[in-house]
């Protein structure tokens, strides 16, 4: 499968770019030129902590501009990484090749269309309004550090979009399922998505899935669209079982 779209695609990339950073969105965010560099000093997210190139043209001055990204990187005690979408400049992914970078995860962005999707009988859950709750739950089901509330409150509470936080709790009351889905327009975003790990292969994961593109479809979202680690085969499975293909893949990049 190819790693980037062809040119007409672009388009369609920046837009998922977009609404992708407003669904998750980074404390800091300057732009030297059209990079964009995302820093929190909280939460360890890649995606908030990366240099993103966003025009395939702009690739002057790339040591200078990397040693200076590098600095502020150094100041939030973060490593330097570089996210490589179809909009980052082949001259600048050759340059880091040379310098030694190395290439240590690929993503898949995946849409559906969800006028034409056909959603599953399942039991639909209610988005829930209470973030604190919601946080706790993701924690404890994702298996993450019970210390990590805060940074993920702070990111949570950043989402300017609608969201939507949905949660699957066992009878006797723990949570067994998380995800969320961020709608801005007629995008919806599908964000945070976990299973517990003594839950796994009971259909939850197509329960809170579903329950979350029907909730975004009632609220006028068209289309939807996921990010998910390329090497992670059951949730690529999942999505593609609800109609979800790939639009393009990104790559993260560090200095070795």
């Amino acid at each position: 499968m190819q790693a980037t779209p062809p040119s007409e695609n672009l388009p369609l990339v920046r837009r998922l770019e977009a609404v992708g950073f407003r669904a998750w969105p980074a404390a800091s965010v300057i732009y030297d030129g059209s990079w964009q560099i995302r820093l929190a000093g909280g939460h360890p997210s890649k995606r908030l902590n990366c240099v993103v190139p966003l025009d395939p043209s702009d690739f002057r001055d790339m040591d200078l501009r990397l040693a200076k990204a590098r600095k502020r990187f150094q100041s939030y005690g973060r490593p330097l990484i570089l996210r490589e979408t179809p909009l980052a400049p082949p001259q600048l992914i050759a340059h880091l090749r040379e310098a030694g970078w190395e290439r240590f995860e690929t993503v898949s962005v995946m849409t559906a269309d969800l006028a034409r999707l056909s959603l599953p009988e399942t039991i639909d859950y209610l988005p829930t309004h209470d973030i604190g709750r919601f946080i706790d739950a993701s924690l404890l089901v994702a298996g993450e550090d019970p210390a990590m509330k805060p940074a993920l409150a702070e990111v949570l509470n950043a989402i300017k979009p609608t969201k939507g936080l949905f949660t699957i709790e066992a009878a006797g009351g723990g949570p067994l399922a998380v995800c969320f889905c961020v709608q801005d327009t007629d995008l919806a975003g599908i964000l945070g998505l976990s299973v517990d790990a003594t839950a796994r292969r009971q259909g939850l994961g197509t329960e809170i899935l579903s329950s979350a593109l029907r909730w975004a479809r009632i609220n006028g979202a068209r289309s939807a669209w996921v990010q998910v680690v390329s090497d992670n085969l059951p949730a690529m499975a999942l999505y593609r079982k609800f109609g979800f293909v790939e639009a393009y893949r990104y790559h993260y990049w560090r200095e070795a």
